[in-house]
């Protein structure tokens, strides 16, 4: 008998769900250890750049459990369209006998997993008294990221710096809705806080330099490192990357590889040291791995049933 269609969970269902970022952390953390021991697989992310201005992506990832594809289209023509620059779904099936079981809104995934496996690096390499947050970019990631934040520290002020007005008001008024203080500033000054998230446009010219963070500051530069001057790189004192391994594959790494001090995985199993002293500037650099795909789809999935 043919398997009925899966059903697809738009982003206002998913939220729904109430899913917690300590709970996000913990099941990134459950497959970044699943992985090590063996019992959770995935396959090196593939791409596809027909030369027309669109990156085509797919996702494989495998554990007992669950298989979750995710494909994901991200054009810059989709603004002219009135579409989000990057749409993509994330497909979860049947662990053993490959049933499809639902289609998941692919930014919904890509947001609450990315701001997830800040987290995870963010609890070993930030200062537990962290107050203030730096959202250099003011898009979902910003939104996403500050969620995640609140919830893990004391934060009582954020520093905002975009170059739309919309977007950085949108999420100013988000902080304020939490209670926080909401400062609108340029992204020399985000740099001064406690924890810094960029997620800025991928075009443009680096600008950041790390050596203007402050002494014990954490950096999570969920924008492949992008607007990061290279010299300025000298700045932290350790970077971790999501996935070492892939970085040491691709042409053009994230961070040069002599600056990086270990992954996500080393964090979490030990194998990289957390925070070291309460001056030390860490940094993380994200491209994207499927091990938070696939954790977050899981999650999504056991609460669903």
């Amino acid at each position: 008998m043919r398997a009925a269609a899966p059903a697809f969970l738009s982003a206002a269902r998913l939220d729904a769900l109430g899913l917690a970022t300590g709970e996000v952390v913990e099941a990134i953390e459950q497959a970044i250890r699943a992985q090590a021991a063996g019992t959770l697989k995935t396959a090196p992310k593939a791409y596809l750049q027909p030369g027309d201005g669109r990156l085509a992506l797919a996702m494989l990832a495998l554990d007992a459990e669950v298989m979750v594809v995710k494909a994901v289209m991200a054009n810059a023509a989709n603004k002219a369209r009135g579409l989000p620059s990057v749409l993509g779904s994330v497909l979860v099936l049947d662990g053993q006998s490959g049933e499809p079981l639902a289609v998941l809104d692919g930014p919904w995934v890509t947001a609450v997993r990315t701001a997830g496996l800040s987290a995870v690096a963010a609890k070993r390499l930030a200062r537990a008294d962290a107050s203030s947050l730096g959202l250099i970019g003011c898009g979902v990631q910003a939104h996403s990221h500050l969620a995640a934040f609140a919830a893990m520290f004391p934060l009582r002020r954020v520093l905002v710096a975009g170059r739309g007005a919309a977007n950085r008001d949108a999420v100013m008024a988000a902080v304020r809705a939490r209670g926080l203080e909401a400062v609108a500033a340029d992204a020399a000054d985000a740099l001064a806080a406690d924890i810094v998230v960029s997620s800025v446009d991928l075009g443009v010219t680096p600008f950041l330099d790390a050596r203007r963070l402050r002494p014990g500051a954490f950096a999570s530069m969920v924008d492949l490192a992008v607007p990061w001057l290279e010299a300025g790189l000298a700045g932290f004192d350790r970077i971790a990357v999501d996935d070492l391994a892939q970085e040491r594959t691709v042409d053009r790494p994230m961070v040069p590889l002599g600056r990086v001090s270990g992954d996500l995985a080393g964090l979490v199993t030990g194998a990289m040291p957390a925070r070291l002293d309460a001056s030390e500037r860490t940094g993380f650099a994200f491209r994207g791995i499927a091990l938070g795909d696939i954790a977050l789809a899981g999650l999504v999935w056991r609460r669903l049933r």
